[in-house]
């Protein structure tokens, strides 16, 4: 993959992604591909994170990924102690149907272990976010023990993407596609998962509109799954979800903001 960047990628993820290729060549220098594949194939079997989601959303359920995150570029540290066994035992306690944990450190302070013990911790599928360019990430990814990927149509070319699905079908991971707007749309629908991400926040202003989800959802076909993510903060902004037939979410900053995260899930969708 010698092109670093989808031409349309807005500046804030061109500073993430360059300084991803330069975490990739450092870690290579500790564990190379070749290792990480072996480490991926030792692996027990994934948990079925794409399945999970199905489940509900095709019984009329919210389906939610419940995001583990220490903090964002926007707001910093989001969560302090910062426990993510703990949220992964509250969020499975308050119905969550999959969790998301950051693994970013430059950005996001993430780290890798965090999404270990959260796993370790609960019986629920989990996906690593991360910004994905390049198979090594994809082996590690499965290496670590996670369920499934993100792949961000707005730091990838289509055949970037297609390259990283078609890698992580077959070491077993699910993918998790992630919109923006109709341009980035198109090149998500070329990829064979049945779920799609749609971000209401604008990455070149940072506001957020639920009215993306509730525009671009109407391009999604019936084959796919349609999980908004950013901004759900009320049980409003889950009704006018449903009340659509948008039965998928990803929600983070309002959980980790409060006291105990798996009752902020239950008190906000019932």
């Amino acid at each position: 993959m010698t092109n670093r960047h989808n031409d349309r990628t807005p500046t804030i993820l061109r500073k993430i992604v360059d300084r991803k290729w330069e975490e990739i060549d450092e870690r290579k220098r500790r564990a190379t591909q070749g290792d990480l594949k072996a480490r991926a194939a030792d692996q027990p079997p994934a948990r079925g994170f794409a399945r999970a989601m199905a489940d509900r959303i095709e019984a009329r359920k919210p389906a939610v990924i419940a995001e583990i995150k220490k903090a964002s570029p926007s707001k910093g540290i989001l969560r302090e102690p910062f426990d993510p066994p703990a949220i992964a035992e509250s969020y499975q306690e308050g119905g969550a149907t999959c969790l998301s944990v950051l693994t970013d450190r430059d950005f996001f302070q993430g780290h890798e272990d965090y999404l270990k013990e959260a796993r370790k911790a609960c019986s629920l599928a989990v996906i690593r976010k991360d910004f994905m360019v390049a198979p090594y990430q994809v082996y590690e990814s499965r290496a670590m023990g996670a369920d499934c990927i993100l792949l961000i149509a707005a730091c990838l070319t289509r055949d970037q993407m297609q390259e990283l699905e078609g890698i992580a079908y077959e070491i077993g991971l699910d993918v998790l596609v992630e919109v923006h707007d109709g341009e980035e749309m198109d090149d998500a629908l070329t990829l064979n998962t049945p779920l799609v991400g749609i971000n209401n926040r604008n990455l070149h202003t940072f506001e957020v509109s639920l009215d993306t989800t509730f525009d671009l959802h109407e391009r999604i076909p019936g084959d796919r799954l349609t999980i908004t993510e950013s901004g759900i903060l009320h049980r409003e902004d889950v009704s006018a979800m449903t009340d659509r037939g948008i039965y998928g979410f990803l929600v983070g900053e309002s959980f980790m903001r409060a006291e105990e995260p798996g009752e902020k899930l239950r008190e906000l969708f019932g």
